[in-house]
């Protein structure tokens, strides 16, 4: 491929409502833009087919290092995303039937040798919670149902579980029922929409005192840091939305033989970053839609994972 600059496009949530010094996507911009690419923002909602050609209303986008202004964007232009060279795919879940279909819908902008990270076809096939139990071996014992018998079931027979939405983020409606079982009809009526909605239960995995610790991998390739993430006091999930603190450390002899269970199946699948949630001894999660974490690491350990990746992307581009 030619030295020319490269185009490229994101979709997120909105510009404006991020958390300018946690996010992972503005860090992904910075290291795009230092590298004199040019940057193009859209939303889902500017996305759109047209003839069987995938389309948005593109604006330009410049980012600064400045918390009091991070972002300036152009007016939009409606542009084919074929002029694209890579699209980066950073809209937060829910994996609802809106991201579903923007997925779709670029879809038809690979098929006309767009790059996509991570691949639409990896985002659809992949669910995170439902993703890591491909992998047995590195899983606790999990069940995943509508069916309040079975639930209640899985109950019975650990005692201790974690009940949750296959489709959340940031600790979003989860539920840790004790072996007493307090409240576990109304949870799970709540969860499981009365039977319609697939959950999932898992047992708990007492290690989440010490942290959930995320751990980022690049074309397969694991960061050395991952972050802990240590619940507050009188909590049980390991998210930074939910105010756990991120502290990071070094990846063990048990995180790095869970990562090579996976990474086989990660380079199969064409995904280029990816996120593995680690309790204990345990994936609990392989998160391919929007993986963060970047700026906690980078904070405290001088390292540049955004533009790893953007190598990463030069790499695939050829």
């Amino acid at each position: 491929m030619s030295q020319r600059p490269l185009k490229i496009g994101v979709v997120m949530d909105p510009i404006a409502a991020i958390t300018y010094k946690k996010d992972t996507t503005l860090a992904m911009l910075w290291a795009a833009q230092d590298r004199g690419w040019s940057l193009h923002y859209m939303e889902q909602s500017d996305l759109f087919l047209a003839n069987g050609r995938a389309m948005a209303r593109l604006r330009d986008l410049e980012v600064f290092r400045d918390a009091e202004r991070w972002y300036r964007l152009g007016e939009p232009q409606t542009t084919p995303l074929a002029e694209l060279d890579v699209i980066l795919m950073r809209k937060d879940p829910p994996v609802d039937s809106h991201f579903v279909n923007a997925t779709y819908l670029l879809g038809f902008a690979e098929r006309e040798g767009v790059l996509v990270v991570n691949p639409t076809q990896a985002l659809l096939e992949c669910n995170e919670k439902l993703f890591a139990q491909q992998f047995p071996q590195c899983s606790v014992p999990c069940v995943v149902s509508s069916n309040e018998e079975v639930l209640r079931g899985f109950h019975a027979e650990h005692g201790d579980v974690i009940f949750k939405p296959l489709d959340g983020m940031g600790g979003s409606g989860v539920f840790h029922v004790r072996p007493e079982g307090r409240n576990i009809g109304a949870i799970l009526e709540l969860l499981s929409e009365r039977g319609r909605r697939q959950i999932m239960a898992q047992r708990y995995i007492p290690e989440i005192k010490d942290g959930d610790t995320r751990i980022l991998l690049v074309d397969g390739e694991p960061v050395p840091y991952g972050l802990a993430r240590v619940p507050m006091a009188g909590e049980t999930r390991g998210n930074l939305a939910a105010g756990a603190q991120g502290i990071s450390r070094e990846l063990t002899e048990r995180d790095h033989w869970l990562i090579e269970q996976v990474r086989p199946t990660l380079l199969d699948k064409g995904l280029i970053f990816v996120g593995l949630d680690v309790i204990g001894d345990y994936i609990t999660e392989i998160n391919v839609t929007s993986p963060t974490c970047v700026r906690e690491i980078d904070d405290q350990r001088g390292t540049d994972i955004a533009g790893l990746l953007m190598d990463a992307i030069l790499r695939r581009l050829g």
